[in-house]
């Protein structure tokens, strides 16, 4: 697997590797059970650089690419995927700044995100839209030098913990997906507020919930872009999310892999471990096959969009099979486990909770499906 990686990135890895396990695992459980947000988390891995690994070194950031990035998540998510999908969601937004935004609202806004000082949201979804984004209800109307906003998004990650939001609106109505824009809201804008947060059955650290927007007046300087490229905006950032969500899927998929061959060897059954069982065997061999593709799937996707190829469908393709496979290798891994996978003492039962919620994110299965199949056959 370390073949096409540079030095550089093994390094990346190796040293996630060692702060997730060191800083980040031994919270995991706490966090899960008491659906706590781990804003303690957020500032750790800023300190490491882990919320600019993506980005250019003069904003902060590291100055890696897609793939390092991935490498990243991958070694978070594997203890923690609260941590990991936190990390995405503000990461996800900064991309937006990055790709599009003016150089005064990189240099303040994407240094900030960078450096942990700000924690970024971006708010699409609505609850009557789901993954059609030009849908969108949300307006926002030009009044002299300033937009005001209303509207409602739902679902939104890092509500009310992040303090960015980049808000998908209609600028103009008439003019359909060509009216859409991205526009920056700071968390104490007046008008802003956060309706409710949803319980999770899995990832119960993130905070996701309902963003409310009443009278919002923003200088027209918040205007990420043009007027009219928020869905080319939006759809490259999701891109981008999908290649991250992707990594952490495999990440769940490699600690639920890492479990089941622990707990077979330690595990005895008739006088031998069951790890000499076939039957679980068969079933860490078909752990490992998943891991193994739904990495090369994340990482190929990872360097097409440091091509700064069309990367789409491949990013589909790497976010539906991680996804399936991450809840796959949870669920063989409580079947190893037996009574004690269905214990919340363990972890094993997390994951697959986890993976189930991972499914959801950044467009469910079948949305990838469809993409999937429409390229194909365009």
């Amino acid at each position: 697997m370390d073949l096409y990686l540079s030095t550089r990135q093994q390094e990346l890895r190796d040293r996630v590797r060692e702060f997730a396990n060191k800083e980040l695992a031994s919270k995991a459980k706490e966090i899960d059970r008491s659906a706590r947000f781990p804003r303690e988390n957020v500032r750790e891995m800023a300190d490491h650089g882990l919320l600019g690994t993506p980005f250019p070194i003069e904003y902060g950031g590291v100055g890696m690419d897609m793939l390092s990035y991935s490498l990243a998540l991958e070694e978070i998510a594997k203890v923690c995927s609260t941590t990991a999908i936190i990390n995405l969601a503000h990461v996800f937004t900064a991309f937006s700044l990055c790709l599009f935004g003016s150089a005064e609202q990189k240099k303040f806004y994407l240094t900030s995100m960078v450096r942990g000082e700000m924690l970024g949201a971006f708010a699409i979804t609505e609850r009557t839209g789901g993954s059609d984004v030009v849908s969108t209800k949300t307006e926002a109307k030009t009044k002299g030098d300033e937009y005001v906003l209303n509207g409602e998004k739902s679902y939104i990650t890092n509500a009310g913990q992040a303090d960015l939001y980049v808000i998908l609106a209609s600028t103009d109505r008439t003019k359909g997906s060509k009216g859409l824009s991205a526009i920056m809201l700071e968390k104490d804008t007046k008008g802003l507020r956060f309706g409710k947060t949803e319980d999770l059955i899995g990832m119960r650290g993130i905070s996701i919930g309902q963003i409310l927007i009443e009278d919002c007046s923003v200088p027209r300087t918040n205007l990420i872009g043009n007027e009219g490229d928020g869905l080319k905006i939006t759809l490259s950032c999701i891109d981008r999310g999908r290649v991250g969500t992707s990594a952490i899927g495999v990440g769940i998929a490699q600690a639920a892999l890492d479990a089941s061959i622990d707990y077979s060897k330690k595990r005895f059954q008739f006088g031998k471990s069951i790890s000499e069982y076939q039957a679980i065997q068969f079933m860490i061999a078909d752990m490992a096959t998943e891991v193994h593709a739904a990495r090369l799937l994340t990482h190929y996707a990872a360097s097409l969009a440091d091509k700064e190829a069309r990367f789409t469908k491949e990013a589909s393709m790497a976010k539906l099979y991680s996804s399936e496979a991450a809840l796959r290798a949870a669920l063989n891994t409580i079947q190893i486990h037996g009574g004690y996978g269905l214990s919340r003492e363990g972890s094993v039962e997390r994951y697959m909770r986890d993976a189930k919620a991972l499914a959801m994110a950044e467009g469910t299965s079948e949305m990838q499906r469809m993409i999937i199949a429409r390229n194909e056959i365009k």
